[in-house]
């Protein structure tokens, strides 16, 4: 999950409001050092921490509440807005312009995912759409070339590298003719222990010599407060438009990578979230703080769904689903696309209200088993019980399905259990989620 210990903290804090008998300025003054505690145990800078922790109480203390929203509310909406502009602001993704190839630069130190970065970059563009390429300029670190060859090949892009020449410029002008049939090239650079006079050289030369349309600093999520000084010093000798966190998946303390913005005015334009090529997000300051507060990030989980099924399956699937038509092929067909979403932690974290369904971890790990498991039994059904489900709630059918698939029958009770479930929560919604939630006060139906 995104920041998991940081969420959890501001999530205790929109509790705390909740929960408050009365709010007031002692409540205020609770809160804003519930959240400065909560920022600077995540590495943010000190003076950053206190600037958008005194915008909070000013705004908070001034009582200039608008009409029909009540003074509990206001203050929740004057956190995640003060959060939003601390992030960033409004969405300033890349901008793939008209000219051919657009260029994009990675920069960072050893140690940071930049060649990583540089394939789920070049995946994150190619389910969009674009021709990309990559080109791998690390001439120094042991194995670069090899590992961006194995990750292109993953992904299907192509790579161009030398793994003879140690100058890379001449692989830069060896290669740059080919480049004119692509909408994308990503530069994957060198890095080093530390930022010496030989790697500012280099990439001062590189970047004189690509023109590149982006330049993307890499950071890692777990450096801390140095990563401030690394943003600065690159920014110095290469000008960075942007920021890659890399990491942002676990517990690391990713403030420094966050507050890194600020000593460059490069705002952050991808998060890495996972060690797969697909774990990549768009950077948008509104749907991370909705995932930090427990609000979702209805946008994100939007582009995922666009990169696992088509709108038009998506719109056929939903109403077959709201009409109770749907059977275990189209059960199937959605399980498949969440699994490619992701973790269903992280799905979850997306959606508005699930983040505060009070569901461990281990049941989470426990539904992902259960998906796999499910779709083995799906896959031993014959077409015709696919198709029409009634006929599985048989004994002899469950018998041999559950032989068939290497699963116990008391498994395959579970599937039809979920499946009869799925189809009394649609006729009890009626298009209504928050029935649903209403009906399971806050646990998943599982």
């Amino acid at each position: 999950m995104v920041m998991e210990k940081l969420g959890k903290s501001m999530k205790n804090v929109l509790k705390k409001i909740a929960g408050a008998p009365l709010v007031d300025e002692n409540l205020i003054n609770e809160i804003i050092k519930d959240i400065q505690r909560a920022l600077l145990h995540a590495d943010v800078n000190v003076n950053l921490v206190f600037d958008l922790t005194n915008s909070i109480k000013e705004r908070a203390l001034s009582k200039d509440i608008p009409k029909g929203i009540s003074y509990r509310d206001y203050i929740v909406r004057i956190v995640y807005e003060e959060l939003v502009i601390f992030l960033g602001g409004e969405t300033k993704g890349i901008k793939i312009g008209k000219k051919k190839p657009f260029k994009i630069m990675m920069v960072g130190l050893f140690g940071n995912g930049k060649t990583t970065s540089s394939s789920k970059l070049a995946k994150y563009y190619t389910t969009r759409g674009y021709k990309v390429g990559i080109i791998g300029l690390d001439v120094h670190r042991p194995a670069a070339m090899t590992q961006l060859k194995q990750l292109g090949e993953s992904i299907g892009v192509k790579v161009f590298i030398d793994e003879e020449e140690k100058n890379a410029l001449k692989i830069w002008e060896k290669n740059e003719n080919e480049f004119s049939g692509y909408d994308i090239i990503i530069i994957d650079t060198s890095g080093r222990d530390a930022l010496s006079e030989e790697l500012v050289k280099e990439i001062e030369e590189l970047n004189k010599l690509t023109v590149p349309d982006e330049k993307l600093l890499v950071l890692s999520a777990d450096i801390g407060q140095t990563a401030e000084k690394q943003a600065k010093q690159f920014h110095e000798s290469c000008e960075i438009t942007g920021i890659m966190a890399t990491k942002m998946d676990g517990t690391a303390k990713a403030g420094g990578a966050l507050s890194a913005c600020a000593v460059t005015n490069a705002s952050i334009k991808f998060i890495g979230t996972g060690e797969k090529p697909e774990d990549i997000e768009e950077f948008d300051p509104e749907g991370f703080t909705g995932r930090l507060l427990g609000m979702g990030d209805i946008k994100s989980l939007l582009e995922k769904a666009k990169e696992v099924m088509s709108e038009e399956d998506a719109q056929d699937l939903g109403k077959k689903f709201l009409k109770g038509e749907f059977n275990f092929l189209d059960l199937y067909e959605q399980m498949s696309a969440m699994k490619k979403m992701g973790p269903l932690s992280k799905v979850m974290e997306m959606i508005p209200g699930m983040s505060k369904v009070n569901l461990p971890k281990e049941a989470l790990e426990v539904q992902e088993d259960k998906l796999k498991i499910w779709k083995h039994i799906m896959q031993s059904m014959t077409k015709k019980e696919l198709e029409e489900p009634d006929l599985m709630f048989n004994r002899k059918r469950i018998e041999r399905v559950a032989r068939g698939s290497g699963v116990t029958s008391s498994e395959v009770r579970g599937l039809l259990k979920q499946y009869r479930q799925s189809k009394k929560m649609v006729k009890m919604m009626k298009g209504n989620p928050d029935k649903l939630m209403k009906k399971f006060k806050g646990k998943l139906p599982f």
